[in-house]
């Protein structure tokens, strides 16, 4: 099946609350084209360069998000024009976001990620990592960066029992946290290997590569 058949079958599938980022990390711009040319808009890359020279050379109506681990001293390259910001781990990764947000003069939207698998590798924050932030003077203060929900990679297993509960982990937080913050409205959870599962569990954002894109380059 071509991009563009994939991506018309991808959004049969989804509710109208779920929105797909197609994550064309490592893909030409040719394979993004045929994306676009589908009537596909939002873009998931996990490197910042290979970002920025994508935007620099696609149309200006395409929204990037950053979904990878972000390094702080590269958030400057792309404060101008990224649309999402997926996984911020960190206070000290927000506040050079909202130094270079204050440069460019623009709010930039942010999903804080949580660390919700078994696995050591993935980043993110606990529980108590985030309610530190979120009570800490610094972020009260910031002005250019704005947290519009939560974003959690579940544990690469065939266990689908053990997915569930980590997602379901994940929305749970997502629903305490909007109490506080009731304007948050992404819970970015769900990939081609989990998405249905995520999307039962209450997912509004899915980030899908390979199911669109075929397998990696």
């Amino acid at each position: 099946m071509s991009i563009k058949d994939n991506i018309a079958k991808l959004k049969n599938e989804l509710p109208d609350h779920v929105t797909l980022v197609a994550v064309s990390k490592t893909k030409p711009g040719e394979a993004i084209m045929e994306a676009y040319e589908a009537g596909h808009r939002i873009f998931g890359e996990n490197k910042v360069q290979e970002m920025v020279q994508k935007w620099e050379e696609l149309p200006k109506d395409i929204e990037w998000h950053m979904i990878g681990h972000l390094q702080r001293n590269k958030v400057r390259y792309m404060a101008g024009f990224v649309s999402l910001i997926h996984g911020v781990d960190s206070l000290k990764l927000l506040e050079e976001i909202e130094k270079q947000g204050k440069k460019h003069d623009r709010t930039i939207p942010c999903l804080l990620q949580m660390h919700i698998a078994e696995e050591e590798t993935k980043f993110g924050l606990d529980v108590p990592e985030l309610e530190a932030l979120l009570e800490s003077n610094e972020f009260k203060m910031m002005e250019h960066v704005k947290i519009v929900g939560l974003m959690g990679m579940a544990t690469f297993t065939e266990n689908q029992q053990q997915i569930r509960k980590e997602f379901a982990n994940l929305r749970s937080i997502f629903e305490n946290l909007k109490e506080r913050l009731p304007y948050i409205h992404i819970l970015s959870m769900g990939m081609s290997g989990d998405y249905q599962i995520a999307m039962e569990q209450g997912s509004t954002m899915i980030r899908i590569g390979s199911s669109i894109f075929g397998a990696r380059n």
